[in-house]
């Protein structure tokens, strides 16, 4: 499995194609260091495929690196776990761990353990720490990291649940840049949605910038569009996250 979808097409297609493997490639290379912190020998990553009641969702491992097993650790974890990770998401964020089926595969969290959430049952071939990840309708899962005998302090939890949430944001900001290409905004757009991110109002942008704000109010309304967002605030954010502005 892998995250980035590969797309036939033409110089342009290739390119994105390059852009995608490039941003994969980070993408492992920085989760593999992370699994390095706490002995693991694997990672996985899962986003929820779904929405509305629990029924119509569902878990998918989106970028792994589990080799040739990818398909039976990814198949063996979702229909092992799957419905409690599922659960486990809609109520808390505490890091989740399960001990594996061998006689030294465990998954500890000593000095961490009040604040994690442990699976019942060795049911797996392998130990685990899943970190839960909410960013609000898209990007929502898990950030997983395998191995036989894992033993993580809280100071590594805490700091392996931060970066799994980047990597998450990453990942939806690369989504939303394939689906909002073709809607690029404008620098004038950009300039506005800076500008309104930094806390002013139109009337102080317009001054600014030497438009009118009815001009102002245009741009903005653009960019929110173009966005696919539903007011000036969500189409910050999103701006934020795409990397348009800071």
């Amino acid at each position: 499995m892998s995250y980035f979808v590969m797309e036939d097409g033409d110089d342009a297609g290739r390119s994105g194609r390059t852009g995608r493997a490039a941003r994969a490639a980070t993408l492992v290379t920085r989760l593999q260091a992370m699994q390095r912190q706490i002995n693991a020998k694997n990672f996985a990553v899962l986003r929820i495929n779904g929405r509305g009641m629990p029924a119509a969702r569902k878990l998918t491992c989106v970028l792994h690196n589990w080799g040739v097993a990818s398909e039976a650790n990814a198949y063996d974890l979702i229909k092992v776990y799957g419905d409690e990770l599922l659960q486990h998401l809609d109520r808390s964020l505490l890091p989740v761990l399960w001990d594996g089926q061998g006689e030294h595969q465990a998954a500890e969290a000593t000095d961490f353990r009040q604040f994690t959430r442990r699976l019942e049952g060795r049911q797996l071939s392998y130990s685990g720490i899943a970190f839960p990840i909410r960013l609000g309708a898209q990007g929502n899962g898990y950030v997983v990291f395998a191995g036989s005998y894992l033993d993580a302090s809280g100071e590594q939890i805490v700091d392996l649940h931060g970066r799994s949430a980047h990597i998450m944001t990453d990942m939806l900001a690369a989504d939303e840049k394939r689906f909002f290409k073709a809607e690029a905004l404008s620098d004038r757009e950009i300039a506005c949605l800076q500008m309104a991110g930094d806390g002013h109002i139109s009337e102080e942008i317009a001054e600014k910038m030497g438009l009118s704000v009815h001009t102002v109010n245009a741009y903005l309304g653009a960019a929110t569009t173009k966005l696919d967002s539903v007011n000036r605030i969500q189409a910050i954010a999103k701006a934020i996250r795409l990397g348009y502005i800071s």
